[in-house]
């Protein structure tokens, strides 16, 4: 996976470089460290969106859209939850096109989960019509909207895109931690603690109607940033 983004001349396509041996080593280690430090912890969960709960959920595949300072737990969340309501779902996510984002593509490639890398800065473009396509296979979406560099709390408009071209319903999540490491970073990054307890809170969805104005959406995404704001408890 990447580390830093290369530019074709011709093409004019952002290609990723591979990782080097000791970052995919670091990755293999965080994705250790997360499995083990997830193993100590309780989770409770709320699910207010109807849609995973039980034999009864419908199958069609979701974005799921969560803050960039929860990314911690979230493919934990996704393999406990929403993977035991139903194993056959699969995954892509976005992921930075960062140095730091390659590493954490490395982490989803554990999880079985395929990783899309690009942002608002840098393949953002190419990043957009890498979800389409796995959205077109069937996949479930992953995305973090206030990603990859702030403002914190705030959701940009690419989910809404995302959702508004893909015919998916948007599923809000956020947790709380009873223990936690809030790094000072801009998104005041949360890394949980072992035996904390973690309560994890499912909105209810968000559609986009394909046909909806720019002033439909801009309201649509004052909602979906309402919801996870309550959602979210520091």
């Amino acid at each position: 996976m990447s580390t830093v983004a290369r530019q074709k001349p011709r093409s004019g396509i952002v290609v990723p470089h591979p990782l080097k041996w000791h970052q995919r080593l670091a990755a293999s280690l965080v994705y250790a460290l997360v499995r083990t430090v997830s193993a100590t912890i309780r989770f409770e969960w709320q699910d207010n969106s109807g849609m995973l709960a039980g034999d009864t959920a419908p199958k069609e595949p979701v974005t799921f859209c969560i803050w960039h300072n929860r990314l911690a737990l979230c493919l934990e969340i996704y393999r406990r939850y929403v993977k035991r309501h139903g194993p056959e779902r699969r995954m892509a996510a976005m992921v930075s096109a960062s140095k730091d984002g390659g590493i954490l593509a490395r982490v989803l490639e554990h999880y079985e989960v395929e990783p899309v890398r690009g942002s608002t800065s840098r393949r953002g473009r190419q990043a957009l019509l890498e979800l389409i396509t796995w959205a077109e296979r069937g996949y479930d979406l992953a995305i973090t909207p206030d990603g990859p560099r702030g403002p914190r709390y705030v959701v940009q408009d690419g989910v809404l895109s995302l959702a508004q071209i893909t015919g998916f319903c948007i599923i809000p999540i956020s947790y709380w931690l009873s223990l936690k490491v809030q790094v000072r970073s801009w998104d005041r990054f949360q890394v949980p603690l072992p035996f904390c307890k973690c309560v994890v809170a499912l909105g209810c969805p968000v559609r986009v109607p394909r046909e909806a104005t720019d002033e439909e959406r801009e309201a649509l995404r004052q909602q979906l940033e309402r919801q996870l704001k309550e959602l979210t408890k520091d």
